[in-house]
C-alpha cells in the first residue's frame, strides 16, 4: 500500500502525541505520513476546539486545505481530534470539503479512514472517549533530543468554563510500566528531555491504583540511564503534596520548573469556576514551594474576564502578579464556550476581557524582565537546539519548549542537540544572551537550577 499523507497538528502537546501515534499507524500500514502537505493524496488535520481562537484556527486551516483540494494540489481531507468530536453532527454538513472525520476516541482508526477516502468513500468515526489510553507507538516530531510523554488522558475536574471532559472524556491514567517502557525506548532513540503532560499530572494513578501515584512514577523515570531532564506540565495546585515536593527536591533529573495553572486569584471567581482552593491557598502554596525548592521557576496560566470578574477582582489579580512575581505566565482573554455552565453566567464583555488581558500581559512583561536581569552573570546548563550563523539557541531548565523562548549563545563549534554550560551575559527586550564556559560538552551530570 502506498500513498502520501500530509499531517497538520494543531493545539496542545497531548494532541501532538495523538498526531504522532497516527503517523506511526499510517507508516506501519505502508503509507508515507509526513508534515509535508503539498501534493498529498490525503491531508489529515488534527484539530483543537478548546476555546474560540482554537476553533477559528482549525476552521481556517480546513478552509485553506479545501482551497488546495479544489485546485487539485491535494487529494482527500480528513479532520481529526477535538473539532469533529465537539461538532460531530454538524461538521461534515457545514464543510463539504471534508471527506472523513475521526473523533478523539478513534485516533487508532485513522488507517481505516484513509483507506475509505482513498477508495472514494466518506466516513465518520467516533469511538469511546472514555476507553483506556492507547499504547500505540509514535513517530517523534518535536526534536531529536526532547519529546512529550503523556501519562494520562481526559479530565475529571469539571471546571465551569471548560469543555475538555466532553471532548476528551474522563481522567484515565496509563500504567506505570507502560509509561516507563515508552520513556526508556525514547531515551534509547536519543531523547534526553521528557516533558510529562496530562490535563492534571497530580491526579495521576488515582483511577487505576486508588491513590495519587505521580511520585512513584517519577522515581521510576529517574532510574532510566541516559535520561537527563524531566519537566512537569500541568499540576493542579491543591493536589501538590509533600511526597511530590520531596521527589522533586531529591532528584536532580526533575527540573525545578513547575507548570501550575491557577486561572485566577479571586475567591469569587475561583468558586464560581469550580476551582478547588482559595486565593489564600494559592499564595501559600507558591510561597511554600519557593521556600522548599531552590531556584524554582513557576509557570501558570491566567484568564482575564472570567464570569464575576469585576474591577475589584481584576485589581486583585493584577496585585497578585506584581506581588508574587511568577516567572512564566500565559495570559488569555476569557472565551465563553457553548455547553459550559460559565457561558450562562454574568461576565465582562469581550472588549473588557481583551483589554484586561493586555494589561496583565504588560505587568507580566515587567516581571519577566526583572527575572531575566536577575539571571545575568549566572552559570546554567543549556540544551542547544539550533544554529543560525554564529549564533546558537538553547534552553536551560527555566525555558520549556515552544512557550518560553531561547537563550542566544555566542560561540564557535558548539554542538547542536547537546548540553553545554554557559554564563548568561545580558538581557535585552525579553531575550537572554550567553557565552560558553569552556568548550567541553557536559557529561552525565546536569543541574536543575540556575
Amino acid at each position: 500500500m502506498t500513498g502520501k499523507i500530509g499531517i497538520i497538528s494543531l493545539g496542545c502537546a497531548k494532541n501532538l502525541v495523538n498526531t504522532e501515534q497516527m503517523m506511526f499507524l499510517l507508516n506501519e500500514a505502508g503509507y508515507d505520513a509526513t508534515g509535508d502537505v503539498e501534493g498529498s493524496d490525503v491531508v489529515i488535520i488534527n484539530t483543537c476546539a478548546f476555546i474560540e481562537s482554537a476553533k477559528t484556527e482549525a476552521i481556517d486551516t480546513i478552509i485553506e486545505i479545501g482551497e488546495l483540494k479544489r485546485n487539485g494540489r491535494v487529494g482527500k481531507i480528513i479532520v481529526a481530534g477535538c473539532l469533529p468530536e465537539r461538532y460531530k453532527n454538524e461538521i461534515m454538513l457545514e464543510m463539504p470539503e471534508i471527506d472523513a472525520v475521526v473523533g478523539t476516541g478513534s485516533f487508532g482508526d485513522v488507517v481505516d479512514a484513509v483507506n475509505c477516502v482513498t477508495g472514494g468513500g466518506r466516513t465518520a468515526l467516533f469511538g469511546d472517549i472514555n476507553a483506556p489510553v492507547s499504547e500505540t507507538g509514535r513517530i517523534i516530531t518535536t526534536s531529536p533530543v526532547w519529546a512529550y510523554l503523556r501519562i494520562a488522558e481526559g479530565c475529571d475536574n469539571r471546571c465551569a468554563y471548560c469543555v475538555i471532559p466532553e471532548i476528551r472524556g474522563r481522567f484515565r491514567s496509563r500504567e506505570i510500566s507502560n509509561i516507563v517502557t515508552e520513556a526508556a525506548e525514547l531515551v534509547r532513540s536519543g531523547i534526553r528531555e521528557l516533558i510529562l503532560v496530562a490535563q492534571d499530572l497530580t491526579r495521576y494513578g488515582l483511577d487505576i491504583y486508588g491513590k495519587r501515584s505521580l511520585a512513584a512514577l517519577l522515581n521510576e523515570l529517574c532510574s532510566i540511564d541516559g535520561l537527563r531532564w524531566i519537566r512537569l506540565h500541568y499540576l493542579y495546585p491543591d493536589e501538590i503534596d509533600e511526597e511530590i515536593i520531596d521527589v522533586i527536591i531529591k532528584n536532580d533529573k526533575i527540573l525545578k520548573y513547575l507548570d501550575i495553572p491557577i486561572q485566577h486569584i479571586s475567591d469569587v471567581v475561583l468558586w464560581n469556576m469550580r476551582r478547588r482552593g482559595s486565593g489564600k491557598d494559592i499564595r501559600e502554596l507558591f510561597s511554600y514551594l519557593r521556600e522548599r525548592i531552590e531556584g524554582l521557576v513557576i509557570r501558570t496560566s491566567l484568564i482575564a474576564g472570567l464570569p464575576y470578574e469585576g474591577e475589584e477582582e481584576f485589581d486583585e489579580l493584577c496585585a497578585f502578579l506584581r506581588e508574587v512575581k511568577i516567572e512564566r505566565a500565559g495570559v488569555f482573554a476569557y472565551s465563553p464556550e457553548e455547553g459550559t455552565d460559565a457561558a450562562e453566567m454574568d461576565r465582562p464583555d469581550a472588549d473588557v476581557a481583551s483589554r484586561r488581558a493586555e494589561l496583565l500581559t504588560d505587568i507580566q512583561s515587567l516581571v519577566m524582565d526583572e527575572y531575566n536581569l536577575s539571571r545575568v552573570g549566572r552559570d546554567v546548563t543549556v540544551l542547544v537546539e539550533r544554529r543560525d550563523g554564529d549564533r546558537y539557541y538553547g534552553r536551560s531548565y527555566a525555558e520549556s519548549p515552544d512557550v518560553d523562548g531561547f537563550i542566544t549563545i555566542i560561540g564557535d563549534d558548539i554542538g547542536v542537540n547537546e548540553f553545554v554550560e554557559v554564563r548568561i551575559t545580558g538581557a535585552e527586550q525579553g531575550e537572554l544572551f550567553a557565552e560558553v564556559l569552556g568548550d567541553e560538552v557536559l557529561g552525565d551530570e546536569t543541574r536543575g537550577k540556575a
